[in-house]
């Protein structure tokens, strides 16, 4: 079996970030969305939350798992007994900081490979960080992530 660790923030899941999973669950037995606990990147929702959320946003797909994480990556990885840690790339400015992420876990962990894939099209300009800017500011986050998701940011956020 085939298992993939898709790590994130995940502050909060997007739409970009459940096309990834729902591409990757075809290609993969079993797929698994690990939330960093990341406390440095001092994340709006909280770890339990954040699990919520993409529990709920991914809750339709059988081969998927939502779990938290606070150790490093390729331990979390081994602890799984996963082969292939998962990243999405939208733009070429993210390939930088991806591929040092991708050399240095290799360096870890050599029997781990990392594996790309990009979101489709109308994702590729989605992040999480413009989310919460466009939720704070009382825009509308309904076409970047599930319902749930824009409820929890809507109440999060203290907009209507």
């Amino acid at each position: 079996m085939t298992i993939a660790i898709y790590p994130g923030t995940f502050d909060p899941i997007t739409n970009g970030h459940t096309d990834l999973v729902h591409r990757a669950r075809r290609i993969f037995d079993r797929v698994i969305v690990a939330v960093a606990a990341n406390p440095g990147k001092g994340p709006v929702f909280t770890l339990e939350e954040r699990v919520g959320l993409a529990r709920e946003a991914l809750a339709d797909l059988e081969n998927v798992e939502v779990c938290a994480f606070d150790t490093l990556l390729v331990d979390f990885v081994r602890s799984r007994k996963a082969r292939v840690i998962l990243r999405g790339l939208r733009a070429v400015s993210d390939f930088e900081h991806e591929i040092q992420l991708a050399s240095i876990n290799r360096r870890l962990a050599p029997e781990v490979e990392t594996l790309f894939l990009t979101p489709a099209e109308q994702y590729t300009y989605i992040s999480s960080g413009l989310v919460r800017e466009i939720a704070s500011l009382g825009g509308d986050v309904s076409g970047f992530v599930h319902p749930k998701v824009e409820y929890a940011l809507r109440n999060k956020m203290q907009y209507n």
